[in-house]
């Protein structure tokens, strides 16, 4: 493989290790994921796909190969779809390609999946957020994805004592909290009392990304739009695991 192609590969693994993560629920089985499709890539390459599709496409091969059953109302294919559009951003002839469709068949396969979003279940939402204006947004968008708010938490403090006395659904959490503190020694904390699925909101997410120490499962990117929201909530409620 040429030194430049290496090079984009290698900028491209926080990306991969978020959509392998993401897609498989948990830090352990999505890095394992995307460990197996790097060796692959390299043995097998495909110049004529940009590094970062070719691993989104070798991650999207091994976990349908090996994925476990599902519930709700998503297919792998649909979960996969939804994750590249709006997760990783792709466009919708890029996740075609990245998954071996055609375009008119993924635009079928994504209208269906976003009709089986809107039929998911509801969950109540714990907020980690010291910033107030952003965390009214955050409480906006949560209620658009039909979810209802357990608390909004500005503090370590604060999380913790919510969590313990509603016992919410899903963490949505900051991982700054300022004067506050730190929002995943705050999840930490909830999750040696309760097992919740948590997915962390950053402006960096490759800093969470680097698959060489415990990091989350689910990392959002601030700004965010509330279908990515809704995409993250369903598969860390549906199909995820909080930490691993």
């Amino acid at each position: 493989m040429p030194l430049s192609r290496r090079q984009d590969l290698l900028r491209a693994l926080p990306y991969a290790r978020r959509y392998a993560r993401a897609l498989s629920g948990s830090q352990s089985r999505g890095d394992l994921l995307v460990a197996e499709s790097l060796r692959e890539l390299i043995a097998v390459d495909d110049p004529a796909l940009r590094p970062r599709l070719r691993l989104y496409q070798w991650i999207s091969r091994h976990y349908t190969s090996s994925a476990p059953p599902h519930g709700g109302d998503l297919t792998v294919l649909d979960r996969q779809l939804l994750l590249l559009t709006a997760l990783e951003e792709l466009s919708l002839a890029d996740a075609a390609r990245v998954l071996g469709l055609d375009e008119a068949t993924a635009r079928a396969t994504l209208e269906r999946a976003y009709a089986g979003l809107k039929s998911c279940a509801q969950t109540n939402v714990l907020i980690i957020e010291d910033e107030p204006i952003i965390a009214m947004d955050i409480e906006e968008l949560v209620h658009k994805c039909g979810h209802r708010i357990a608390g909004v938490a500005a503090t370590e403090k604060e999380a913790v004592e919510i969590a313990t006395r509603t016992r919410p659904g899903l963490i949505l959490a900051d991982i700054n909290l300022g004067a506050g503190g730190d929002g995943m020694t705050a999840v930490s904390q909830i999750l040696q009392q309760q097992n919740i699925p948590v997915i962390f909101v950053t402006a960096y997410p490759e800093r969470l990304l680097t698959g060489e120490r415990i990091e989350p499962a689910f990392v959002i990117t601030k700004p965010f739009e509330p279908l990515t929201l809704a995409i993250a909530t369903y598969q860390a409620v549906s199909g995820g695991l909080p930490l691993t």
